[in-house]
């Protein structure tokens, strides 16, 4: 199938021409003919399957052949919302790029930068508006922004954003929006939360699925490196040396952790920034840019950035800490080997993280190749899917007597039993005050 048997106008398919494409993606070409017909859709597929330019592209469309009225002159006529900044400013991009040759006007708006341009923008009204909950919030409440007449409205991973906690505010916004509107919810994953909230938001929606045999992306090789904790930071610089690696986005769990990581590897003389959610807007804006540019050589950055970076050729993503949730790590090493390119996703394991390689094991179907660096063999071993841990041994303090060790007894046990010591009175004995 082509883009031209979609239906889409010819000014859209001069803008996808020139990005190359010839072919849409599944998603894509399951997406797009009922968002054309005003439909509303819940879809799930995992990153980097093509989700943004499925709804950008219709959404586009149909704005275009519907033109904005007189009375319409500052409201938003379309609304997608996304958990990140990072993201926001992906989607912005690629709405953009696809309505080059459309009269359409756009903004974004997102936490860390200035309100007041923002503001300016928004007052002259904008055709599509992409937004994160909390500014958005932030500019209804100084009522800056007009959200009366969206006609479609669109959540981006919604999944990550109930992850991080924005279903509350979410909903704050839902309040503003006129209850006439076509709804479009597209997700990595559709957990139990999500589900609820699409029967609220959605009517009749078309429902997509795009199920693959493998959930991670082709063109990654997997491997983990088991270690003891407190020698990750040595090794990440060891394999970062020996290797000669020369752009590697590297995860942790915590910004703290995320900093102390970043300052180890400078004390190395490795060239690292940092990227999360207490850094500036500015800040992380020029971490990534000098990280694409090559200027940096180590981006170290939370879960925040799993599904919200963009960033050709990126040869190397690295798990220093091992996700909670078995799912982002497949959104982790989706940052490689994009666009047909081949990438590496290395694993730092310790023996505490065994249960989330478990995990991880299980959503592949497969086990990942360990493989232990020389002088830096961990003292515990890393468990596999299959187990490998020997059973914890029960407490015996709290275990039932059955799950005792042979011949423990406890010491009201043994004080039941050889009555009270010498020099101990008997304490039942003694009468009641």
């Amino acid at each position: 199938m082509s883009f031209q048997q979609l239906g889409l106008s010819a000014k859209l398919l001069r803008a996808v021409d020139a990005q190359g494409y010839k072919h849409p993606t599944p998603v894509q070409s399951l997406a797009i003919p009922p968002i054309l017909l005003g439909d509303d859709l819940m879809a799930r597929a995992q990153t980097g399957t093509g989700k943004t330019a499925g709804f950008t592209l219709p959404l586009l469309q149909r704005l275009n052949e519907s033109p904005r009225q007189p009375h319409q002159k500052r409201n938003v006529r379309a609304l997608i919302l996304t958990p990140t900044r990072e993201l926001a400013a992906q989607v912005h991009q690629s709405v953009r790029t696809y309505g080059r040759f459309l009269p359409l006007s756009t903004a974004v708006v997102f936490g860390g930068v200035g309100f007041r341009p923002q503001a300016q923008a928004l007052r002259r009204g904008v055709d599509v508006l992409v937004s994160t909950p909390g500014r958005l919030l932030d500019h209804l409440q100084q009522r800056t922004v007009d959200l009366s007449g969206v006609e479609v409205l669109v959540l981006d991973e919604a999944d990550r954003m109930l992850d991080m906690g924005f279903l509350p505010d979410i909903r704050r916004i839902l309040a503003k929006l006129p209850t006439s509107r076509q709804n479009l919810l597209f997700s990595a994953t559709l957990p139990r939360e999500i589900r609820e909230l699409a029967e609220r938001l959605l009517n009749t929606p078309s429902c997509i699925e795009i199920e693959s045999e493998r959930p991670t992306v082709d063109g990654v090789s997997q491997v983990v490196h088991p270690v003891d904790r407190e020698q990750k930071s040595k090794l990440l610089s060891f394999l970062i040396g020996s290797k000669d690696w020369t752009k590697a986005l590297v995860f942790t769990r915590t910004k703290r952790g995320a900093d102390r990581l970043t300052r180890h590897l400078q004390r190395d003389g490795i060239r690292a920034d940092t990227i999360h959610g207490d850094k500036t807007q500015g800040a992380r804006t020029r971490a990534l840019a000098d990280f694409k540019r090559g200027k940096t050589r180590v981006l170290v950055a939370t879960d925040i950035a799993a599904r919200g970076l963009d960033i050709d050729d990126l040869p190397q993503v690295v798990n220093y800490e091992l996700p909670h949730v078995a799912e982002d790590y497949v959104h982790r090493i989706g940052r490689t080997a994009r666009a047909g390119r081949k990438g590496d996703a290395v694993s730092l394991v310790c023996a505490d993280e065994s249960k989330q390689l478990a995990a991880i094991e299980k959503l592949l179907g497969e086990r990942i190749e360990k493989t232990v660096v020389e002088g830096f063999a961990p003292s515990a071993r890393v468990a596999n899917s299959e187990g490998g841990h020997r059973r914890p041994r029960q407490s015996t303090r709290t275990a039932k007597p059955w799950q005792r060790p042979r011949g423990y007894r406890s010491t009201n046990e043994r004080r039941r039993d050889e009555g009270p010591r010498a020099g101990r009175s008997n304490r039942s004995s003694r009468p009641r005050r």
